[in-house]
């Protein structure tokens, strides 16, 4: 700006009078219309004055206020950020830097946040922004005209209208396919309350089913939704199983669920390897712990299938064919245990070993049908043995060791110690007294020693040809190798430790069967040459690598650490990719060390405050047990992906298997499981949970008794055997803070056709007869559009709110109060709101809380109090574990017996006029059965009494008197003060609690913080540092970083397994007859043995004359995205490509003649997806990416194939059950909601690819 004309020269603006270019008329005209004076070329404008020039770059960086709060995506930053807002508008945010210290001897936690997050605030404003509530129009013009009889009852509209088929049809043919009408928020509620009333009334409670993901990222918003579906006795869905997050392993492994090291821990390691785990992508804010590490010498080591971006980092990088991992850690395992443990015998591995594994457990053979060998059995217990813990309860679940002067002897810790009176100061790892051996071979020699034999036994394999398997097994053989045995009684016993040397092919004098010459060995499984073949790892790579992480732990005292991620987790045998890495760590005395362990990051998935969280989240303060049901098998059978599924599970299975799985389907296993309380069922009955309770008070029988009786005569069966009856079919879905069909949706094709009936691309051809499974009833026709009701929640119009009924218009994260933690950081911080919810907008609290009073207004009148039935699995962490030894089916009794060899039958009284007053107020279970934690109860009575006095005390109903939770603000209060993370007090009583059952002093964790309370208050100022708690298995004592598992390994704590120890050995029928008692390497799934799908690299012609190629079809995360967040933010589309890709080879591109950017179309027998092809080296050939939640509303054009828009990312997928992940009702297999359960693995799928003929798309 200028304040006149000026002399020009070199580097001076030319005034006003200087003509620089000739002038346009349209802009020589707008001169006249601006204050000041132009140029007479009219490009610039000059103003006469002071400041006033500037005065909008002022105001620009003025601001009324600016507000602390976080970003409630699920990318695990959970990153602090401070919004600025003028005149009521989000202008910008950026980063704070507030965080807690981490001490002067490392790096800060800040600054953090990523492109992605720094783009948020566009999406206040953005087009995407859903402003008001929606219904379909179809859907709304039917329920008006219902309406319009005399009394104008909603309920009554509703039954109407999805009682008349035709109308029904109509409106659910509709969804997709746009004819959205603005309503207003009465309305709109109006509808889904008298959807749940009539569903409620009709069906039955658990036909409405409520499905959010990732409760860290805004625990308040996940739990008002959870706790309005508990409270009317609806279904909550799991989430990280479904996503494929969950890692089955860790429950098998150390019976807990994805406890790990916070990212600053990354820092005190001096060896990391990044296996499967992107960090910068993936973990962006923290990954410069990785980076500085290097700095104090820490080795990086990537293993990966392609150039990630993490690779550039590392060291080393091991480039793995895709899920082939578990080869390459059997190897590294095969070096670690020849070169440490035999040859060395590294004291401080083998003591660590005894000490915290399954090592030194006694395992009984027996021997093979063929009579020439063993297989290995179960575990010996003191009920095998006699003299041997005599007086002692539940000896069938005590495992024994064999002591060097005693033989077997009981270790104490055990499973038998955790839940009997008895048990009481025993449940530790001190092993007072006794001395256990390693290896039977121990005991050769010893004076007074028992017979040592070798026997050869036989051990399960699975990496043959497929092609050469084509019954029985796919893939499978068997290897002979020997072991040392003893005799106890008439059984022949080994150790699991000398078992895990058989399978990781170590080999020691004396020994029978086949072992490995050497590491260039590649004809024996386990060898570095064997897994260089299957790999494409070189092996001296290997052996190198192997050496080096045992090494560094040896000197370092076990700070050798590996990162786990997605990139590994998302196969089908994901649990044994697992196992086998997770056997490096044990082997090498790193669990429960800082720098060591494991590090597994997929999702956001650490509630800090989780025992408060789930109080209020699953209305445990009113009522217990929750509905709490597998995401995978629930999408399973609704999306009728069972009709397409011809998997024989015995095609699965170990060649040396015992049959338990004999003619059996995958579904056969699922329903199976769901009988037997090993995994939760519902909708459970074919009948209303409430109808039961019913029909049991007029037949004079208890809940119990009467479904009993009915199930023996026949004439009532679990829903799950007949999931196409409509009685069976769940009514109503609720999606909020989630993304169903546009991300986690594996088999998107069938979750439109037959959930929600609307058009797909379903290529895939229904399992003929002889091939169904034989549990589960087979109706000719397949339904449609099982859904009355998809209603969602969402700021952002996204897939699933496309294919709603109806669309509420939900706050951001920077308009609402929430609490946000991570297993990233050990802080726990907030959502603030720096706005109102702009338009129309509310928070799922204040949705839920209106839905939660509509339902209670009209209750009186068709609801009232009633009986429900809840049929709760067998669960993890209670006495239910000692339901069934050995997981031993056939030492059950044969009848129905609720909580052995059914769910248990809990009797729930339901008074539906009091949901809101249940809403709005905390219930008297918190203290009168108290909080539950892994075993043991938090006593919360002074929190109580203070969230009375702070909050105030309802009036309402039977909640009068109770301490309000009715803002969430005042929720969020609630689920701190109910938290050992977050209240010293709660944290101490239960150390103290703990303590009395281990026998060993654990106050110490958290005494010097007793007094600490967290509160809202306290987050809203900066991230607040949590208290080390019983909720988790890791300690912040002392400033230290987070590391799992401290706990057990310096205080003697037990792990929450049948041993109380890590395990390597998992002895459940079903575990045995899938081969995996063991670490055992198992590939891909060979889709082209198992439903005939072209095997990868295979070379064709499409129907269309174009050249095909068959590749493993991978969707790894997206750079520019959070899952399918920020994928349709115009600054992430602007850094991508702007739409759907597959990254492809340029050698697969060459065999179809695909050039870069070009148009593909991806296909096989579940869908089809157009996208545009990025030719990359990073890509290995016979593999394509495509980054996964891509949303399909982005420039995704039509295919030539169908003339449907493409599909997403899953249209290429499909849900392929894993029996081993149904095995329960025992130990640390028992279920918890999202512990363990099926995955939505979809990591090894085979697509084929062609170049578009026609490459002018139409969108």
């Amino acid at each position: 700006m200028s304040t006149g004309s000026q002399p020009t020269g070199p580097g001076i603006v030319p005034g006003p009078d200087k003509q620089v270019e000739n002038t346009p008329a349209l802009f020589a005209l707008g001169s006249y219309l601006r204050r000041g004076r132009a140029s007479s070329d009219a490009r610039r404008l000059f103003l006469t004055g002071g400041r006033q020039a500037d005065t909008f770059y002022r105001h620009r960086w003025s601001h009324d206020k600016m507000v602390h709060s976080t970003h409630g995506v699920n990318c695990t930053g959970s990153c602090a950020w401070e919004v600025y807002v003028t005149d009521g508008i989000i202008t910008w945010e950026k980063q704070i830097t507030d965080y807690p210290t981490t001490g002067p001897d490392m790096p800060e936690y800040e600054p953090r946040g990523c492109p992605r997050g720094a783009a948020f605030s566009w999406y206040t404003y953005s087009p995407t922004r859903i402003r008001y509530p929606y219904v379909r129009s179809v859907l709304l013009d039917a329920f008006r005209a219902a309406k319009e009889s005399p009394d104008g009852d909603p309920v009554a509209a509703w039954a109407q209208v999805t009682g008349d088929p035709a109308t029904a049809r109509a409106y659910k043919s509709a969804r997709g396919k746009g004819g959205m009408v603005r309503v207003g928020w009465d309305e709109a509620l109006e509808i889904i309350a008298a959807a749940y009333v009539h569903t409620i009334r009709t069906w039955g409670p658990d036909r409405c089913a409520g499905f959010s993901v990732i409760p860290a990222m805004s625990q308040v918003s996940y739990g008002a939704g959870g706790r309005f579906h508990e409270l009317i006795g609806g279904t909550m869905l799991s989430f990280y199983d479904w996503y494929a997050d969950l890692p089955p392993a860790s429950p098998q492994v150390f019976g807990d669920q994805t406890d790990v090291p916070e990212a600053g821990d990354w820092y005190n390691s001096q060896f990391l390897i990044m296996w499967g785990s992107n960090l910068p992508l993936t973990r962006t804010p923290d990954a410069h712990f990785m980076t500085e590490a290097r700095y104090h010498g820490q080795k990086v080591v990537a293993v990966s299938p392609d150039y990630a971006d993490n690779t550039k980092f590392a060291d080393q990088w091991l480039r793995v064919a895709p899920g082939t991992d578990g080869a390459l850690a059997t190897a590294m395992g095969h070096v670690i245990l020849s070169e440490f443990h035999v040859e060395r015998r590294e004291p401080f591995f083998l003591d660590y070993m005894r000490r915290h594994t399954d090592s030194p457990f006694l395992v009984g053979l027996e021997l093979h049908p063929d009579g020439t060998a063993y297989v290995p059995g179960r575990f010996l217990t003191a009920s095998d043995v006699e003299g041997v813990a005599e007086d002692a309860p539940r000896n069938e679940f005590r495992p024994l060791v064999w002591d060097r002067e005693r033989g077997p002897a009981d270790p104490g810790g055990t499973l038998a110690d955790r839940f009997t009176p008895e048990g009481e100061g025993r449940w530790n790892l001190l092993m007072e007294g006794v001395d256990p051996v390693m290896s039977i071979l121990d005991l050769r020699g010893r004076p007074g020693a028992p017979r040592v034999q070798a026997a050869e036994i036989l051990l399960p394999r699975f990496d043959l040809p497929g092609s050469t398997t084509p019954t029985g097994s796919v893939g499978g053989g068997t290897v002979r190798r020997g072991v040392p045995v003893t005799r106890v009684g008439d059984r022949l016993v080994t150790t699991v430790y000398d078992l895990l040397l058989a399978q990781y092919a170590v080999g020691r004098p004396g020994l029978p069967g086949q072992w490995p010459e050497d590491y260039q060995d590649a004809t024996v499984p386990a060898t570095p040459a064997w897994a260089s073949e299957v790999t494409g790892v070189p092996g001296p790579a290997v052996i190198r690598v192997a050496r080096d992480f045992a090494l560094n732990s040896l000197e370092s005292g076990g700070r050798s650490q590996i990162v786990m991620g997605a990139g590994i987790n998302h196969y089908y045998h994901a649990d044994q990719i697992y196992r086998t890495i997770l056997a490096l760590t044990s082997m090498c005395a790193t669990q429960g060390v800082n720098g060591g362990g494991w590090a597994h990051y997929v999702g956001q998935e650490k509630v800090r405050p989780i025992a408060g969280w789930a109080q209020f989240a699953f209305a445990l303060d009113w009522q217990r047990p929750a509905r709490q049901m597998i995401s995978t098998g629930f999408w399973y059978l609704t999306t009728d992906q069972w009709r397409y599924d011809a998997t024989n599970a015995e095609r699965l299975a170990s060649p040396l298997g015992a049959g338990t799985l004999a003619g059996m389907t995958t579904t056969d296993v699922m329903v199976e499981a769901m009988k037997r309380g090993w995994t939760p069922s519902y909708p459970t009955f074919n009948r209303s949970p409430l109808l039961l309770g019913q029909q049991a008070a007029e037949a004079g029988m208890s809940p119990a008794d009467y479904v009993v009786r009915e199930l023996e005569a026949g004439t009532l069966r679990f829903a799950a055997e007949d999931p196409d009856a409509p009685e069976n079919f769940p009514r109503i879905l609720a999606s909020w803070r989630t993304n169903l069909l546009g991300s986690s949706a594996k088999g998107t094709e069938f979750f439109l056709r037959h959930m929600v009936g609307a058009d797909n691309d379903v290529n895939a051809v229904q399992t003929p007869p002889g091939q169904r499974p034989v549990s589960v009833t087979w109706r000719d026709e397949a339904p449609v559009g099982k859904l009355d009701l998809m209603w969602t929640a969402d700021f952002r119009n996204t897939s699933t709110t496309l294919h709603s009924d109806v669309v509420l218009p939900a706050a951001t994260w920077y308009e609402k109060h929430d609490i946000s933690s991570t297993d990233m950081h050990p802080f726990v911080h907030s959502f603030n709101a720096a706005i109102d919810p702009p338009w129309e907008a509310r928070t799922d609290f204040q949705i839920y809380q209106a839905l939660a009073g509509l339902v209670s207004d009209w209750a009186p009148r068709y609801l009232g109090t009633q009986t429900d039935v809840v049929a709760a699995p067998l669960t993890h962490d209670t006495p239910d574990a000692l339901t069934m030894a050995h997981g031993d089916v056939s030492s059950l009794p044969r009848e129905w017996v609720p909580g052995v060899t059914m769910p248990k039958l809990v009797a729930t009284q339901r008074d539906y006029t009091q949901i809101r007053a249940k809403f709005d107020a905390v219930g008297p279970l918190a203290e009168k059965l108290g909080l539950p934690c892994k075993g043991i109860a938090l006593k919360p009575g002074p929190e109580i009494r203070r969230l009375g006095r702070n909050h105030g005390l309802s009036t309402d109903g039977v909640a009068a008197g109770r301490p309000l939770v009715d803002t969430d603000v005042r929720a969020a209060d609630a689920i701190l003060a109910l938290s050992g993370t977050t209240n010293g007090r709660i944290a101490t009583e239960g150390w103290d609690t703990l303590s009395r059952r281990t026998g060993t002093p654990l106050v110490e964790l958290s005494e010097e913080e007793a007094g600490k309370l967290i509160t809202f208050a306290d987050t809203r100022v900066k991230p607040q540092g949590v208290i080390t708690s019983p909720e988790w298995s890791g300690s912040e004592h002392g400033g230290r970083r987070y590391s799992a598992f401290v706990v057990n390994v310096e205080h003697a704590k037990p792990w929450h397994t049948l041993t109380g120890r890590m395990h390597y050995y998992l002895d459940h029928d079903w575990m045995r007859d899938m081969g995996e008692a063991l670490p055992v390497f198992r590939p891909p799934l060979d889709f082209h043995a198992l439903y005939g799908e072209a095997a990868p690299g295979q070379v064709g012609t499409s129907p269309e004359g174009t050249a095909e190629v068959a590749v493993r079809y991978i969707t790894a995360h997206n750079k520019w995205a959070i899952h399918s967040q920020y994928y349709d933010n115009l600054y992430m589309l602007t850094l991508g490509r702007g739409g759907q890709t597959i990254w492809m080879s340029p050698q697969d591109a060459d065999k179809v003649g695909v050039r870069d950017n070009e148009w593909v179309e991806a296909y096989n027998r579940n869908g089809i997806v157009a996208a545009r092809a990025i030719v990359s080296h990073r890509i290995p050939e016979g593999m394509v990416f495509m980054h996964h939640a891509q949303e399909r509303t982005m420039n995704t054009p039509l295919t030539e194939r169908s003339g449907r828009r493409g599909g997403t990312h899953n249209s290429l997928t499909r849900i392929v059950l894993k029996p081993s992940h149904f095995a329960g009702g025992y130990a640390q297999l028992s279920y918890a909601f999202n512990y363990i359960g099926p995955t939505g693995n979809n990591r090894d799928e085979v697509t084929l690819i062609r170049r578009r003929t026609n490459q002018e798309v139409t969108f």
